[in-house]
């Protein structure tokens, strides 16, 4: 095969690849490898990643556990592709699952796999609510984010990605998140008010859809209490409780689910980006079993169900999940980064948002955070942003990065900041 040869790599992507790409953008390298919590460009450079898929890698990049199992699946002619079909693969996954996750917190739910992504996910929750209540209005909040597929968009907040749809998006009414209107103001009365009133306008709801912490809206973070609350008005409304932990869950806010703790019981959970481990698309809604009333092939798709992705899910679920270990060492290490970022935040009058590994500074505005990602990456570590105005500097580095790495790239994160903010304050003097 000849290849065609073009005076820079990159070229191709902008000659050939949608002008839809965005982290691209950010970090114009080409890579071609990653261990750990490392990804190297072409040319042999390390990057440390904070990023990490968007946390669709809290295991890391090729863990090597996990990989050995794929490569021993593969090599094996195991089954890649089975529709829903009954797979060895998805029974072992299933098991694990029951074993290490479901039975332990006393819960039943039954899983089904819907399309690969987390949107896949929130429609099938969205559409099953719908159809288990014969309601049509779902509760989102205020900086949620669920996805861009038009009815998980409906639930999302974002202004920059509803603009995207060119279409009316209807069936969700926006309530104010925890915190939105202060701390002293609870969102969840104001809620519970509106439902409670028949002339408030607001239809009585199939479901109230939540996140615990809000990854892409900026890592504000629910209190128990406050989520506690929302169960309720769920429950005395009629309406199912839904809690998208596609972000937020799998270890990074502390257990493998983000309620984990909270006395919570939620109806349906969306699940995907870190669920198959190891960065391949797999995603999951969880549903109690008095709500599983789908008819066969109600919600399908063809690729409902990664059968390389069971194998290195049920790998990871065996690795990490089978005691508390590792979310004895995740919170150690979310311990440390609360300190570090505390520290930055102190250092520049700021602020830090978030919970457990899913931590971030409030930059103050969106030039300062993308002026401070940019200088990251010049000196070797990949971090995004988010927030209504990108403002939040978010760190979502591995779960499995070393206390070694994770200080260095803290130390690269502090020296950003000292200088963007320095310009920042010499400029207003």
């Amino acid at each position: 095969m000849t290849l065609t040869k073009t005076t820079s790599p990159l070229a191709t992507f902008d000659r050939v690849e949608s002008r839809v790409r965005s982290y691209s953008r950010s970090f114009p390298k080409m890579f071609d490898k990653a261990v750990g919590a490392t990804i190297y460009d072409t040319s042999g450079k390390a990057y440390t990643d904070f990023l990490a898929g968007c946390s669709s890698l809290n295991y890391g990049h090729n863990d090597p556990d996990l990989k050995a199992a794929l490569i021993e699946y593969v090599s094996a002619d195991g089954i890649a592709h089975g529709l829903d079909m009954f797979t060895d693969a998805k029974e072992h996954f299933l098991a694990n699952f029951e074993q290490y996750i479901l039975k332990p917190r006393g819960m039943n739910h039954r899983v089904q796999f819907t399309g690969p992504t987390g949107a896949n996910a929130v429609e099938a929750a969205l559409k099953l609510a719908r159809k288990v209540t014969g309601r049509n209005n779902v509760i989102s909040f205020t900086n949620g984010f669920h996805g861009v597929t038009l009815g998980a968009l409906a639930a999302t907040g974002n202004g920059k990605h509803r603009a995207g749809a060119s279409t009316p998006l209807s069936g969700v009414t926006r309530a104010a998140f925890d915190g939105y209107y202060g701390p002293e103001i609870n969102t969840a009365d104001l809620l519970d008010h509106q439902l409670s009133d028949p002339s408030s306008g607001v239809d009585a709801p199939a479901a109230i859809i939540v996140e615990t912490v809000q990854g892409e809206g900026g890592l504000n973070a629910a209190s128990k209490s406050w989520l506690q609350q929302i169960e309720k008005i769920a429950r005395k409304h009629g309406a199912l409780f839904i809690i998208d932990d596609i972000q937020a869950g799998c270890g990074r806010t502390g257990g493998f689910f983000s309620f984990d703790g909270m006395g919570l019981s939620p109806d349906l959970i969306t699940m995907a980006k870190s669920l198959s481990g190891m960065g391949l698309p797999l995603a999951v809604t969880l549903i109690k079993p008095e709500h599983d009333i789908w008819k066969p092939a109600e919600h399908n798709g063809t690729f409902r169900g990664n059968n390389h992705a069971f194998i290195t899910a049920a790998a990871a679920l065996e690795k990490f999940w089978a005691d508390d270990s590792f979310a004895t060492e995740v919170a150690k290490k979310a311990e440390y980064l609360a300190d570090r970022l505390g520290a930055i935040a102190d250092e520049h009058d700021l602020g830090i948002k978030g919970r457990g590994m899913m931590l971030g500074v409030d930059a103050g505005s969106g030039e300062h955070a993308a002026a401070i990602c940019k200088t990251c990456f010049t000196k070797g570590l990949i971090i995004e942003t988010s927030g209504s105005f990108d403002q939040i500097v978010k760190v979502l580095a591995p779960l499995t990065i070393s206390t070694e790495q994770l200080a260095a790239g803290l130390d690269t994160l502090e020296a950003a900041f000292d200088a963007v903010m320095g310009l920042h304050r010499a400029a207003a003097e």
